[in-house]
């Protein structure tokens, strides 16, 4: 299948779940990451069993905070 990874078409095979695309694409710091799959946030505890479909549009984000 195609999908298209912060905004890079890729390709892998059916059957991926939201944990093994964040494994495959060594995201950093994975336990801070959120997700999105098409526009639509995948909620951590969904990671193992949420499926990735072809033609899918996946974001992966970091929310900082800081200040002076």
């Amino acid at each position: 299948m195609i999908i298209t990874v912060s905004g890079e078409k890729k390709e892998y095979n059916d059957g991926l779940t939201v944990k093994q695309l964040i494994e495959a694409e060594e995201v950093e710091s994975p336990l801070y990451v959120t997700v999105t799959v098409n526009d639509n946030f995948v909620k951590s505890d969904e990671f193992e069993t949420a499926l990735i479909k072809d033609g899918d549009v996946v974001e992966f984000l970091y929310f900082m905070g800081g200040g002076c």
